[in-house]
């Protein structure tokens, strides 16, 4: 089963709650044993499994304790919780990806043999030369035959500089000469890729600390063929107890049936998971984060990736001064929503992966929009709109489950906190922007991009800078904003 099949699988199950008349313990039962079975058929340890079920199982009878709380809701939202607590090492992994800009980063690559070390290191280059850094890379594979060819080629594809030598053969000397020169040509991202084998051995490990030594490397990213599943585990901690592993790039993940299991036994390793690989060409490459990765699994999406896709798809002039006004007021309405939906779908496919659900996750938001008055598009108060004659109207207009129009309700407040603050209490980052600049329209000065990014960063509460995927995202906004006056 791949990891399509495992979302949608967990999405069935999900909708006997959402369908069902009354949720009793028959109900709950029959959901969590189809999510079980979904989930040891991915490969996902039975230990695991057992502790999901049972978190999921305690969550759901602790709601009927509280009056009035919505049931449904609270055992979708355990669900999400523990799928993305399975795949979190619990480390910052945030840290880890937001690499200093104009200094050099030394990241050395780690692995066997077959994981697709080589192309990851490439893909790791041109992820971050999208952003702005200057990467270089180093072969310092003298093991496998063809290894500095593969580089040299896939680095001239991507018009990022190499390093390596087809006589010396001492990888060491090869890894800071490359980092020396590099270093020289004031390049911020210097990616040294080192030999492998075709399994642990004490030769492989004692190469990988020789060229550490030599390097001095920031980070050493442990590169892992994500088809292997449970396996994973014993490498991780094999690799982390030998050498000083910071994280984990996963790759082979499309169309494997054990990636699911491989996530997990990652994590279960506390080694934090920063990428992974979702196809052989360049550009299937993308950050992992366990709860947008749940979020888009379920087809539900992510504000991080709903930032990104509006900030890379829509034109300068789609957000107008009347926009930018309401927005440095507070005033973010769904009316508002709709109309940069709007233009997103204007756009169409912007080389991002699952275009088809994202798609149609925006065509059913828009269709219920559709279904709602003028009064409610322009409604300040979530709490109005979440009325329960409203939404069973609104589902029966958009021709949808009520659960539908909860569920974009819990969208538009994630995105109107970002804008307000929570609660609605007038400090979100417009305010807070203007406020700290001097400048009541909010405007921001594109030469401080990344102070405005620090202050943003601070002033945000943690919980909704982790939701809206963190400063990556603030930036993509800020883009989207520049020269807005």
């Amino acid at each position: 089963m791949v990891l399509n099949e495992l979302g949608q699988k967990i999405s069935q199950a999900l909708s006997m709650i959402q369908n069902a008349e009354s949720i009793d313990e028959k109900v709950l039962d029959a959901c969590l044993k189809e999510i079980v079975t979904a989930l040891l058929q991915a490969d996902v340890n039975v230990r695991l499994v057992g502790k999901l079920r049972d978190n999921v199982k305690t969550r759901a009878n602790n709601a009927d304790k509280g009056a009035g709380l919505n049931k449904r809701k609270i055992i979708e939202k355990a669900v999400v919780d523990e799928l993305s607590s399975m795949l979190s090492s619990g480390v910052d992994e945030k840290k880890l990806v937001d690499l200093k800009k104009g200094q050099p980063n030394v990241i050395m690559f780690v692995g066997l043999q077959g994981a697709g070390k080589t192309t990851t290191c490439t893909k790791y280059g041109a992820y971050y030369k999208k952003k702005g850094f200057k990467p270089a890379l180093v072969c310092a594979d003298t093991f496998r035959a063809g290894a500095f060819d593969q580089l040299k080629q896939n680095a001239t594809k991507m018009q990022i500089p190499f390093y390596g030598s087809y006589t010396e053969t001492d990888p060491a000397v090869i890894a800071a000469k490359g980092v020396e020169e590099f270093k020289k040509a004031n390049h911020d991202l210097i990616i040294v890729d080192t030999s492998g084998r075709h399994k642990q051995e004490d030769s492989l490990f004692e190469e990988m600390r020789q060229v550490s030594v030599m390097t001095k490397p920031d980070l050493i990213i442990f590169v892992m063929d994500g088809s292997i599943g449970q396996a994973a585990e014993d490498q991780a901690k094999a690799f982390k107890d030998t050498v000083e592993v910071g994280a984990v790039i996963l790759t082979k993940m499309d169309g494997h049936a054990k990636g699911g299991g491989a996530l997990s036994a990652v994590a279960a390793t506390k080694s934090p998971i920063v990428f992974i690989g979702t196809g052989e060409h360049m550009d299937e490459f993308e950050r992992f984060e366990p709860n947008a990765f749940v979020g888009r699994l379920l087809g539900r999406g992510d504000w991080r990736g709903f930032v990104d896709k509006i900030s890379e798809a829509v034109p300068e002039d789609a957000m107008k001064e009347e926009l930018m006004d309401s927005l440095s007021k507070g005033n973010f309405t769904m009316r508002i929503l709709y109309e940069q939906l709007a233009n997103i779908q204007k756009m169409g496919p912007v080389g991002q992966g699952k275009e088809k659900e994202s798609a149609a996750r925006i065509k059913m938001f828009m269709t219920i929009m559709d279904s709602m008055t003028d009064k409610e598009l322009d409604c300040p108060n979530p709490k109005v709109l979440q009325e329960q004659s409203r939404v069973m109207r609104v589902a029966r207009g958009a021709g949808c489950n009520p659960y539908c129009v909860l569920e974009l309700l819990e969208e538009y407040k994630r995105i109107r906190a970002l804008i307000m603050g929570p609660g609605g209490k007038g400090k979100g980052f417009m305010q807070q922007m203007s406020k700290q600049m001097g400048n009541s329209r909010g405007a921001m000065n594109p030469h401080n991009m990344q102070m405005n990014i620090q202050q943003m960063s601070r002033m945000l509460p943690p919980q909704v800078l982790k939701q809206m995927g963190g400063a990556g995202a603030l930036q993509g906004l800020l883009k989207q904003m520049e020269g807005m006056k």
